[in-house]
């Protein structure tokens, strides 16, 4: 089963890849430095490092589906 809390939702507008906000800092409207053959190549099983353009946090990409980011550590808290 897949930890929820390791998962971030992403947005796609056009070509380019967004989250709604940084799992880190906050800031609204993150515009990620990913395209669509990155995710393919994710989703194929390779390991990705995302470093955010708005606060440099970073987080290792394991694997995405069409809404979720999946991480390799936990990007929200436990409820």
């Amino acid at each position: 089963m897949i930890p929820f809390e390791n998962t971030w939702p992403y947005e796609r507008y056009g070509p380019d890849l967004y989250l709604h906000s940084c799992p880190f800092c906050q800031a609204p409207n993150v515009l990620l430095p990913l395209k669509e053959k990155d995710l393919t190549a994710i989703r194929e099983g390779a390991k990705r490092l995302l470093v955010l353009p708005c606060c440099r946090g970073k987080m290792t990409v394991v694997d995405a589906d069409a809404d979720y980011l999946l991480a390799a550590r936990p990007l929200r808290r436990k409820a």
